[in-house]
């Protein structure tokens, strides 16, 4: 689907948002067919969901927020890296290492993930709980799943886990808030991956990503150990050109490492070292206008964080805060150490 064309279908929905406005969701044809649809696949009674639904209200903002622009600019590596290394993601971040250095501890050894790794993907998302978003997410999916086209069927998946998730929890569907897009708490997990990946880390019988951070902090590492994560393996190097490399064709390969060190070599891509690539990888572009374009090696536990967020850009950026993160924490502890 083009750009121009989901932008119109996007504007086309909004125009057509008073049908969602003027009559409850329930009443409409896509909200009777949901309700079925939860009684019939999931035992549900189709009464409770229609009451359920019916608390949901069109959020214009929310079709706003997820719209791409109409007008979309050039992507920045260095503008975008800007956003999250930071001095408050930074502080923040030893700061919350420290808070929660058992609980952390414990879901790097238990899932072989990087306590500095875990950190830096709370600090991402909502800056360690600081930010997880004011709407409700009942109205956000319901909006996104029946007046936004582009992207309905997604969001119909998790308006349908946000009801399963609330009958497996014991709380009402409309108790639950977050961003726009449906994500909830210090983790930022969409419905079905709450039910998926989530875990109850503190042992207290439940899962709570608003209260405290332990079942985000144990909630991330399981998903990225359940996505193939690697203990021990590298992430990501900068990558070093002997001689004149045409680098399309490589980055042409996609996010998922594919290119071995041979062909890497053979193709005249080292590690920034001057050694051959340290695994299977693929050749990340970090492009800036008016700079370089940055060459990165990355690994598989590089593509692992992409599941996290399909992006190489947020990628790169939950890798350099938390080789910031280490290197800032072992300056400090170093630091104590001497006095």
């Amino acid at each position: 689907m083009t750009l121009r064309t989901t932008t119109l279908l996007a504007a086309f929905s909004a125009c057509l948002c008073g049908s969602a406005a003027a009559a409850a969701y329930p009443d409409t044809a896509d909200g009777k067919a949901f309700i079925q649809d939860m009684a019939s696949r999931h035992g549900f009674d189709p009464i409770a969901v229609e009451q359920a639904l019916s608390v949901a209200r069109y959020e214009p903002r929310v079709i706003t927020l997820i719209q791409p622009p109409s007008k979309p600019g050039i992507r920045s590596w260095q503008k975008y890296r800007a956003r999250f290394l930071d001095q408050t993601r930074i502080s923040g971040g030893l700061a919350f290492w420290e808070e929660n250095e058992a609980t952390l501890a414990n879901a790097s050894s238990r899932f072989g993930v990087p306590v500095e790794i875990i950190v830096a993907i709370i600090g991402v998302e909502t800056i360690y709980g600081r930010q997880t978003g004011n709407f409700q997410t009942l109205s956000a999916l319901a909006t996104l799943a029946f007046d936004y086209p582009p992207r309905a069927e997604l969001f119909r998946r998790e308006l349908e886990s946000l009801f399963l998730l609330a009958r497996e929890q014991g709380r009402d569907p409309a108790s639950y808030s977050g961003s726009y897009a449906g994500a909830l708490g210090y983790p930022q997990f969409l419905p079905s991956s709450v039910r998926h990946y989530a875990l109850d880390f503190d042992g207290d019988g439940r899962v709570d990503f608003d209260a405290t951070p332990a079942d985000a902090i144990g909630s991330v590492a399981n998903y990225l150990h359940v996505h193939g994560w690697t203990s021990g393996a590298p992430i990501a190097q900068r990558a070093r050109f002997s001689g004149v490399v045409d680098t399309q064709p490589l980055v042409a390969t996609g996010i998922e490492p594919t290119l071995n060190p041979e062909q890497l070599s053979a193709a005249g891509v080292l590690a920034a070292n001057g050694e051959p690539a340290a695994a299977t990888a693929t050749l990340v572009d970090l492009e800036t206008p008016g700079a370089p374009t940055e060459f990165w090696l990355g690994y598989r536990n590089f593509y692992v964080i992409t599941r996290y967020n399909r992006s190489s850009f947020y990628a790169m950026a939950v890798f350099e805060l938390a080789e910031a993160l280490r290197s800032r924490r072992l300056q400090t502890q170093a630091t104590t150490a001497q006095n």
